[in-house]
């Protein structure tokens, strides 16, 4: 699938209030991170064997959690007045960069 496809299917699920688009789909954006947390907690907490095998069994749930993760992401982008397919170039464009320059290690936002 395609950014754009994605885009749009979430478009057309997305029934929030818009006068609050940006404060909505950023709290959805964190509460749902905290979702994918809270499986990765629960995998720490309950398997006794390797910590790999536990993501490998809850792999499904984990996908779901990340979909809804990509869902607020996408949205938020769209209320900001951009795109997902924007905000991943330009992702991709400063990690790239980054790595030509020797800086992907480190901290701070302008390395």
């Amino acid at each position: 699938m395609e950014f754009n496809d994605y885009e749009q299917n979430a478009k057309a699920t997305a029934l929030y209030p818009k006068k609050a688009g940006v404060l909505y789909t950023s709290l959805g954006l964190a509460n749902e991170s905290g979702e994918v947390l809270g499986k990765i907690k629960k995998i720490i907490r309950d398997f006794d064997g390797s910590f790999k095998d536990g993501v490998k069994e809850k792999r499904s749930d984990l996908e779901d959690e990340l979909g809804d993760v990509l869902w607020y992401v996408t949205m938020l982008s769209v209320e900001i007045g951009s795109s997902l397919e924007q905000v991943a170039q330009r992702n991709n464009s400063k990690l790239l960069d980054r790595m030509e320059r020797g800086k992907i290690k480190g901290s701070g936002d302008k390395r």
